[in-house]
């Protein structure tokens, strides 16, 4: 059917945020903010600790550093909008700003997804072949690896991007979200989503679930080969290597499953999606170098002497 020659197409977003309030929240703003600042210090202090210590110049701390760099970017492209919203209760976006957020925010969260499948694969190297760990985990090797997460981000980006550019907006205005993210957007378009939908339906089973699902078979692996272990000591210590990065998959993973998997025609009136997605959006960036150096002895002697000012051979 043919559009009316007087249909107008929108080009300005309204950002709802966590609520409808038209006026500042500025005790909301505080605590995003400092989530926010948290985030990213927490995430450099990694990246400072990691390079300035060369006995942690290994695979595993390679892909951490790697992590820390994906939290920042991440989480910087929904948090200083959000913070904007907060703060001036001003709501407003562009369609090409919109489908910029939009894109560095598809770009970041399949890269890690990707990234969390390599670390889990880097366990259960070190783990089931540990006398050929460091033959199999060469340099050149996670190089590429790494490499491919970025480039799987890449073009996952601009695959959304691409494809919700191609749909009409003329409409309501309103994102139901505190972000430009696919679904609210898919709502909002006038014209048929099929083809985006089914897009993005291949992005989850591909990008999402593919290394949810190599996550899992290779956790399988790793805690038979642990159960193998005769003492319960030595059990024990092999698992604590892969307890942190466990937590930071089921916090990353749980909640990534429940905002998109949750059924497209509640998304608009319930606020539990909201909700949840806060917490992979931005808690998790938060909670992974907490987590990592809570959990990580190595982190930790290395942390603590460069606060005393000692120099890390």
């Amino acid at each position: 059917m043919a559009k009316a020659e007087n249909q107008s197409f929108v080009s300005i977003f309204l950002v709802v945020g966590l609520s409808d309030a038209e006026e500042p929240q500025l005790s909301l703003f505080l605590v995003f903010l400092c989530i926010y600042l948290i985030t990213v210090v927490g995430n450099l202090v990694i990246l400072s600790v990691i390079s300035a210590d060369h006995r942690l110049h290994t695979p595993m701390y390679f892909f951490l550093a790697n992590l820390s760099i994906i939290d920042i970017i991440f989480s910087s492209t929904t948090v200083p909008k959000l913070l904007f919203i907060l703060v001036t209760a001003k709501k407003a976006m562009s369609f090409s700003d919109c489908v910029t957020q939009l894109s560095f925010f598809q770009f970041f969260v399949v890269a890690e997804c990707y990234l969390l499948a390599i670390m889990a694969y880097d366990r259960y190297v070190a783990i089931c072949f540990p006398l050929n760990y460091t033959l199999i985990m060469s340099r050149e090797v996670r190089f590429r690896m790494v490499i491919a997460c970025w480039v799987c981000g890449l073009v996952n980006s601009v695959v959304q991007a691409i494809s919700i550019s191609c749909l009409d907006f003329c409409g309501p205005n309103k994102v139901d979200h505190f972000f430009c993210d696919v679904t609210p957007l898919f709502k909002l378009s006038c014209s048929s989503t099929r083809l985006s939908e089914a897009i993005f339906l291949i992005v989850v089973v591909v990008a999402g679930m593919g290394p949810l699902t190599f996550i899992l078979v290779t956790y399988g692996r790793i805690i038979a080969a642990v159960m193998k272990i005769s003492t319960s000591k030595g059990r024990v210590k092999t698992f604590s290597t892969c307890a942190s990065h466990f937590i930071v998959v089921a916090l990353y993973y749980g909640s990534g499953i429940f905002s998109y998997i949750w059924p497209s025609s509640t998304y608009a009136m319930d606020k539990d999606v909201k909700v949840v997605a806060v917490l992979y959006t931005i808690m998790t960036p938060m909670l992974n170098p907490i987590i990592y150096s809570l959990r990580n002895r190595e982190v930790k002697r290395a942390l603590k002497k460069i606060l005393r000012g000692k120099k890390i051979k």
